[in-house]
């Protein structure tokens, strides 16, 4: 592959907080490029008002976990913001959470608003317009069956969830996008995968790609079809291009076909 050009080479530093453990999970304002907030895998939510210049905890005193595997701010208002606790990046020493928490005032104050037994969340997403329609892609407990996990949507703020996505006992959902053109089409990807205390298994037969056109009431399988690859796989991220209408990629974790795929045509 031809080296970038200087010009195309983004320059990294770091902004601390310094030992604040590996992180599993990053969002911003929409309205205010200086604030951020990310998830610890072990040391909560912290929040950056000036683009990173400091950092403080906003989950001390209202969480009963500091693990966290996902963090989404709503667009059509940023005082909204719903955390999915338990991290995802599953390996050796994983630690579990406890469910879904809110807050309706930036981080002030939080809230857990349910999904308590999901114990790791991958992903969450938020419609648009409206900041109590949210989805959860909740993967289950590391290390074993459990029925709370799968895709789950709130349309009323997390007072109450239902299940919209499900596969089986062992399999939970690690990705999901919603499509930015349209927020009715929705990609998930369900993962089958166990921690054991001294191994992990990622990948079986329920691992797959599912797409909805209707908000998640109902969802077709695209593993195996179209060119997207079939057989034993593992774990799959998504993302939708927000500039060209139907390009959609997926990483894919597969023993016979691993690979970036993309379609233009969904």
């Amino acid at each position: 592959m031809p080296e970038l050009p200087v010009s195309f080479k983004p320059q990294w530093r770091c902004i601390g907080p310094f030992r604040g453990g590996r992180v599993g999970a990053v969002a911003g304002d929409v309205s205010d490029a200086n604030v951020f907030y990310f998830g610890a895998c072990a040391g909560g939510v912290w929040k950056t008002t000036d683009a990173g210049v400091y950092w403080a905890n906003v989950s001390d005193g209202f969480f009963t976990t500091a693990s966290i595997g996902a963090i989404a701010v709503a667009e059509s208002d940023p005082n909204v913001i719903y955390v999915g606790s338990g991290e995802s990046t599953t390996r050796s020493n994983i630690s579990p959470g406890d469910g879904v928490y809110k807050s309706t005032d930036a981080g002030r104050t939080w809230q857990n608003v349910g999904l308590r037994d999901s114990r790791h969340i991958g992903k969450i997403a938020i419609h648009p317009q409206n900041p109590d329609l949210v989805y959860v892609a909740a993967l289950g407990h590391a290390h074993g069956p459990n029925e709370e996990r799968g895709v789950f949507r709130s349309k009323d703020g997390g007072q109450s969830w239902e299940q919209v996505l499900y596969k089986s006992d062992r399999a939970g959902a690690i990705d999901l996008k919603l499509d930015p053109n349209n927020p009715r089409i929705l990609f998930a990807a369900i993962w089958q995968m166990e921690r054991s205390f001294y191994d992990m298994s990622s990948g079986g037969p329920d691992t797959g790609l599912y797409c909805s056109f209707d908000g998640g009431d109902s969802w077709q399988e695209l593993t195996g079809q179209n060119g997207f690859p079939g057989g034993l796989l593992g774990k799959i991220g998504v993302a939708i291009s927000p500039a060209q209408r139907g390009r959609v990629w997926a990483l894919v974790e597969s023993a016979e076909a691993p690979g970036l795929y993309r379609s233009d045509d969904y």
